[in-house]
């Protein structure tokens, strides 16, 4: 595996220019700021749908994403200085999961702070360099559907087909009158094929 760098381009002439980001194979020395950047995913998904996480420790699923025999590969990208030195600070990670000849991109998460300037961008062309260079045939992404901005950065990076759907029946009650956590998005939908879902 070879470490890449791509230039950043910020979103908006606002965005404070950040000169490189170095993407790189996961290391151990990794892991802390790997699992917050895992809790940071599992609180902003929890948003989408107006619920708080289900555990306390929003990061804890990252011990077991590492355990999965499946996992194929794992990258971070490091924020660099206006020089190109590395500073060492893990801005954003993406995995890859193996099914046969196929790869599931699972997750792709950015810092907060750091989203909109083209580090999710560098993640997935290291992470396609890496499936061509191993033979895969096909790589998919499974965002949230409420997930716009996601659906929107994944579109601009190439993945633009929809290869499934996966439906669901939510078995959970909500009591009436139950108060939405704060910064949900409003219930949407979707329709396909003459038929409209929530999404």
């Amino acid at each position: 595996m070879t470490d890449v760098q791509h230039r950043i381009a910020p979103s908006d002439s606002t965005a404070p220019v950040a000169a490189r980001v170095h993407v790189r194979p996961y290391r151990p020395s990794d892991h802390g700021a790997c699992r917050g950047l895992w809790a940071e995913l599992t609180e902003h998904r929890s948003r989408l749908y107006g619920r708080r996480p289900q555990e306390s420790d929003a990061g804890s699923g990252f011990e077991e994403y590492l355990t999965q025999l499946n996992l194929s590969g794992l990258w971070v990208a490091d924020r660099a200085d206006r020089n190109g030195h590395d500073e060492e600070e893990v801005v954003g990670f993406v995995g890859v999961m193996l099914n046969g000849r196929a790869g599931e991109v699972d997750p792709i998460v950015v810092t907060a702070a750091m989203r909109g300037r083209g580090i999710g961008r560098a993640m997935l062309a290291t992470v396609v360099a890496e499936a061509r260079r191993r033979g895969l045939t096909r790589l998919t992404v499974s965002p949230p559907t409420r997930d716009e901005s996601a659906l929107r950065a994944l579109h601009v990076a190439g993945f633009s087909t929809l290869a499934s759907v996966t439906v669901s029946y939510d078995l959970r009650e909500r009591p009436a009158g139950a108060a939405e956590v704060a910064g949900a998005t409003t219930e949407s939908t979707l329709d396909l094929f003459d038929l409209r879902f929530d999404v």
